[in-house]
């Protein structure tokens, strides 16, 4: 049986859908969920990573604390992985503002001249790969943190104009590895409102009949 370890990095309180996604989420036995608190991202993730290591977990799910997801979650992406053979596994989420684009990249560069990244507008109904994605829902196998983390020591210290998680992807990929997105693990992503698949492209679709003025998103904006 595999070991899962569940790293969480969060500030002093949950939503509590997310927490009722946890507490129905289906696990191995040998399970381990740990939250790293504080108000430093990349701190808390770097420290996780660390701690999956000394437990000698096989895999590592990554997940945010504003987030929900289905009870099979968890197993379903560890069925994908050892399926398809990969390493590293994302869910599908949406940010929680308009115009709600997706939390995908399928360009992620960094130079000297600082770093460059193109977000999905369209996703596609079946697994693909990805340049790069937020950590909202990740699955990977511990030997991927080990090996990146051989190479970069600090892996989820933010690169020039990158996130935590868009710095910890480059340098996955800098060490060869493939990311996958399989957009049938959806997730909702909790703000005043649960951003869906559903919900962003009944938004979509709203702007495309009627548009949306740029006064008007800014009004939603400040609401969700």
């Amino acid at each position: 049986m595999s070991k899962v370890f569940i790293a969480i990095p969060c500030m002093d309180q949950l939503p509590a859908r997310f927490a009722q996604s946890l507490s129905m989420l289906k696990r191995h036995e040998d399970t381990v969920v740990s939250f790293e608190i504080g108000s430093l991202v990349y701190f808390s993730r770097n420290n996780l990573a660390k701690a999956a290591i000394k437990h000698e977990a096989d895999w590592v799910l990554w997940l945010d604390s504003d987030m929900t997801f289905p009870p099979d979650f968890l197993v379903r992406m560890i069925r994908i992985c050892e399926d398809k053979g990969l390493d590293f596994l994302s869910g599908l989420y949406f940010r929680r503002n308009p115009p709600y684009a997706t939390v995908l990249y399928d360009r992620l560069e960094a130079t000297d001249h600082g770093a460059s990244f193109t977000t999905f507008e369209f996703v596609p109904d079946e697994l693909f790969e990805i340049g790069g994605c937020g950590f909202g829902g990740v699955l990977m196998r511990t030997e991927v943190l080990m090996d990146v983390m051989g190479k970069f020591h600090r892996i989820f210290d933010p690169i020039d104009g990158m996130g935590e998680d868009l710095s910890f992807c480059w340098r996955a990929r800098q060490c060869g590895y493939h990311l996958w997105c399989d957009p049938t693990l959806e997730m909702g992503h909790v703000g005043y409102a649960e951003i869906t698949r559903g919900y962003f492209e009944a938004y979509r679709r709203g702007n495309d009949d009627a548009g949306t003025s740029k006064a008007g998103d800014e009004d939603l904006d400040e609401r969700v």
